[in-house]
């Protein structure tokens, strides 16, 4: 049985792109599968073996320290392919492939562009760092086989020459049948990274609008924060005096998903930032699979999803009064609700999901291994 081991120092163990698709399809493909990546202990979940990094806080011990733990592990295991997920793992990748082995880089994000708005590298340097790492990174990933999340990335990496692109759409065969219970209450959902940049107070000040309307509305926020952000929001929850407003934190995403399917409205009100312009955010496919209607950015990109397939509202992000106008419009009026609901699911089905791109990735891991 061939051997993939799935490196990341970043991402939690049950990330739904890594373990929930990538690890699990390669599984259920015959493939050994054995995951590195910041766990408690080692242990073996749902046939795939985890190997646990320590965890850490501190982003530079991370950076400094987990590298070269994780590269360790890694060849402990005898892969046939190494697969890894994390900017901060490419020279350990690069060099690993220059010295024979087999490996791909999983490039999540666009990270040229990324760097533009990363809150903890200094405005002035976000130019140079971004510069200094599409310098760095050409010599990386020309050793590497890469997969793309998004097919606009390609553009920024002209020289990668030996890639795919497998996106993030959602396992239906996990979506479907779920057991759900409805709510009689209206409940607004959101799933992914909390951060201001993904529109997390935004999404609060849209529940106070709602609630001062006399709408008896819910939200439910699924996805991790780092502690002072967390802090803000609890401030923002007090001042704004808002009800029935739950974190849960990082779920794995089959837990999730039972309680987004017992809302009303997805929400994805991403900023107007280069990098989630020109990327496809997974979240908004898991919404529609579900059968929710989306209220999401005006961006482009989303409109050619979300309008095109009738599945929900496309709005400027940042004019409150207009995310207020559509979600409390949409609330209000049943028939539209339901009709935004059916041509959601429907759309997913027959043109979002994650069977085809399984297809790509084992594809691409059949070539190598061959």
């Amino acid at each position: 049985m061939p051997r993939a081991v799935h490196v990341t120092s970043v991402h939690n163990p049950f990330d739904n792109r890594i373990f929930m698709k990538e690890c699990a399809s390669l599984r259920d493909s015959g493939w050994e599968v054995v995951l590195v990546a910041q766990h408690e202990q080692d242990e073996t979940v749902d046939g795939i073996r985890i190997r646990a990094l320590p965890q850490v806080q501190s982003r530079m011990q991370r950076m400094r320290e987990l590298p070269p733990l994780a590269r360790r592990i890694a060849l402990e295991e005898q892969p046939d392919i190494l697969h890894f997920h994390d900017p901060e793992l490419l020279p350990v990748a690069a060099a690993l492939a220059a010295g024979g082995r087999r490996v791909i880089y999983d490039m999540h994000e666009n990270i040229v562009k990324d760097v533009l708005t990363k809150r903890w590298i200094n405005p002035l340097l976000r130019p140079l760092v971004s510069g200094y790492m599409r310098m760095r990174m050409r010599g990386w990933l020309r050793r590497l086989r890469v997969i793309f999340a998004e097919d606009s990335y390609a553009a920024d990496y002209p020289y990668v020459k030996d890639f795919i692109t497998v996106l993030n759409m959602p396992r239906l065969d996990s979506l479907q049948g779920l057991e759900v219970q409805e709510r009689e209450r209206p409940g607004l959902a959101y799933i992914g990274g909390l951060t201001e940049l993904r529109g997390s107070e935004r999404m609060l000040r849209l529940l106070a609008g709602l609630q001062a309307a006399g709408l008896d509305v819910g939200l439910e926020l699924i996805g991790p924060v780092d502690a002072g952000h967390a802090q803000r929001l609890a401030e923002l929850v007090r001042e704004l005096g808002l009800r029935r407003v739950r974190f849960h934190g990082f779920m794995r995403a089959d837990e999730a998903w039972p309680i987004v399917a017992s809302c009303h409205i997805g929400l994805a009100l991403l900023s107007r930032i280069p990098n989630y312009e020109h990327s496809y955010p997974s979240k908004i496919f898991e919404y529609m699979a579900l059968g929710l209607p989306v209220v999401t950015s005006d961006f482009e990109l989303y409109r050619g999803i979300v309008e095109a397939n009738g599945a929900g509202i496309c709005v400027d992000p940042d004019d409150d009064a207009a995310v207020l106008a559509a979600v409390q419009g949409l609330l209000e009026d049943p028939q539209r609700w339901q009709a935004m609901s059916e041509a959601a699911r429907n759309a997913a089905m027959e043109k979002y999901s994650w069977e085809r791109e399984a297809g790509k990735l084992l594809a691409l891991y059949e070539e190598m291994l061959g």
